[in-house]
């Protein structure tokens, strides 16, 4: 029986939060590597909007969404504390994200304004990782991928930063095996390029 076929972006963090649900449940895949200057044709056909990550499963159904995916992989129904904070992040935090570090793609923007206001998210989720609540791993996984964006785009600034909660959780995550197998280097997938499957420990 053919595998499902999950078209990603390695440095994607929609992507990347997929992986990782993929990762966690064991979830086989036939991975397609994209380059998104160079879309697949049958990407294209499947999903026309043109972004990663694409999961099509072996029945032909689609799902284009990342979250989407999450949940099909992981059985997953957000409670009322994950969908406030996934909420935050692709809203909120992207947005700010995305002005601080492409800000000439963005008129009238300043970087450091951006910076200070994605902050403000940052330092909730700070509290909200030092509380006694549990942060469940799914929860984790749709977050940090963004966060690592951030943090990446001016670590020494971040690292600097006082939110001891997030540094921490974040170094957790970088350093998992999961996060490791997830962001696996593969070459570009081109139409008749033997089958990658994934997760694979090889």
């Amino acid at each position: 029986m053919a595998l499902p076929i999950l078209y990603s972006f390695r440095r994607c963090p929609y992507a990347m939060r997929a992986r990782m649900s993929i990762v966690h449940t064991n979830f086989q895949v036939e991975l397609r590597e994209v380059i998104l200057r160079d879309r697949p044709e049958h990407m294209m056909e499947v999903s026309p909007k043109g972004t990663v990550p694409v999961l099509l499963l072996d029945r032909g159904d689609v799902i284009e969404e990342s979250l989407e995916i999450m949940q099909h992989v992981l059985n997953w129904t957000l409670s009322e504390d994950e969908q406030h904070w996934i909420s935050r992040n692709d809203d909120e935090f992207k947005f700010h994200l995305d002005r601080y570090k492409y800000p000439n793609r963005y008129e009238g923007v300043d970087e450091v304004e951006q910076r200070t206001l994605a902050s403000a998210y940052l330092l909730d989720l700070d509290e909200r990782l030092g509380s006694s609540e549990a942060f469940g791993e799914s929860l984790s996984d749709a977050l940090f991928p963004f966060v690592r964006q951030f943090a990446n785009h001016d670590r020494d600034w971040f690292d600097s930063q006082h939110w001891s909660n997030v540094l921490e959780w974040l170094k957790e995550n970088l350093e998992s095996e999961a996060f490791k197998l997830c962001m696996k280097k593969h070459k570009q997938w081109v139409d008749g390029d033997d089958l990658v499957q994934f997760p694979t420990n090889e």
